[in-house]
């Protein structure tokens, strides 16, 4: 007989109590999961609507799950998994998360090239859910991380925030369109699975470098220049990027502005299995921003990365990885 996970246990508890609030309370089932993931972090029912026979239901699911029991890791997947379902429902059909694989791997390479700098501070402009951004600082945790994660969808900010209550991550977060001006000091590292697409604020981006020179810009190319505005001299950017990010017809304008700004550290092309079809396949670009004493590296790090699960393939890539590390770090 299979036993039932922590993870799944917590998951049935989010998806049992979210039902019973979108029910009750007529909302979509991924705004429920952000009610009944609040009610959990402060320990209490806060929706005022709710029948006295729904409320004893939903305490006594509470109560079979001890919250201060749970690993952050674990907590964050049993959150993501409603999150997902609640994604997938079409509340949001544009916004996919990042896959945890992504995730992980994105958390070894900040680390990788951090090194041993222990205090850092992290930004995630479009940091959607923040699962990304959590799984990262869980990868971190020996570490002294301030955080801080920017949407302009208020329900994903919301879902994001209540994400870091659970796992004790005091991120700031700050709700609005990230390509306006920004309220944040620049950071040692952002962090980004860029949104890619036309910006229709075509006001907006006229003040930027990477603005198109006819018709709407590139979204993913605004971020990347705006998230280099907002990182510190020889601070580091890993940005999750379209495979054809440098073969647009903008693409020139793209490779004039970084060379000028920055180093290109990597180009990291992710296993196609991961996506539906070839053509959306994505990589990680890494970036540091250039000061007048930057040394770029002998050779940048080029890897097409095999499937997560060949465990001899990843072993053999991951040597090379670390070899190039010693190497140029």
């Amino acid at each position: 007989m299979k036993t039932v996970s922590k993870i799944e246990n917590l998951f049935a508890v989010i998806n049992e109590t979210a039902d019973l609030i979108a029910k009750e309370c007529q909302l979509s089932y991924i705004e429920a999961v952000a009610e009944t993931g609040e009610n959990i972090f402060h320990g209490s029912i806060l929706q005022e609507d709710l029948s006295e026979i729904t409320v004893k239901s939903i305490k006594r699911k509470y109560e079979s799950v001890k919250i201060d029991t749970f690993e952050k890791e674990e907590l964050r997947k049993a959150y993501q998994l409603a999150i997902l379902k609640g994604l997938k429902e079409g509340a949001h059909p544009n916004h996919q998360m990042t896959p945890d694989t992504i995730g992980l791997f994105l958390g070894y390479l900040v680390s990788k090239f951090v090194g041993s700098q222990n205090e850092i501070s992290v930004l995630d402009p479009a940091v959607g859910t923040g699962n990304l951004l959590t799984t990262i600082l869980n990868y971190l945790a020996s570490k002294q991380v301030e955080s801080y994660g920017v949407d302009v969808d208020d329900l994903l900010i919301k879902l994001s925030y209540i994400n870091a209550n659970l796992q004790e991550h005091p991120v700031k977060f700050f709700n609005q369109d990230s390509l306006e001006r920004l309220f944040i000091d620049p950071v040692d590292v952002v962090v980004c699975d860029l949104p890619v697409g036309y910006y229709p604020n075509d006001i907006e981006a006229s003040k930027y470098v990477l603005k198109a020179d006819e018709g709407h810009s590139y979204s993913h190319h605004l971020f990347i220049e705006q998230s280099i505005k907002h990182t510190k001299e020889n601070g580091y950017l890993f940005f999750i990027v379209p495979n054809s990010l440098f073969e647009t017809k903008e693409a020139p304008k793209l490779n004039r502005y970084l060379r000028e700004v920055a180093i290109i550290q990597g180009f990291i092309q992710l296993p196609i299995s991961l996506f539906k079809h070839e053509k959306h396949g994505k990589s990680i670009l890494v970036l540091q921003k250039k000061d007048e004493n930057s040394i770029p590296p002998k050779q940048a790090l080029l890897v097409d990365l095999p499937k997560f699960s060949d465990k001899v393939a990843m072993s053999s890539i991951m040597k090379k990885i670390d070899q190039w590390f010693k190497e140029n770090k």
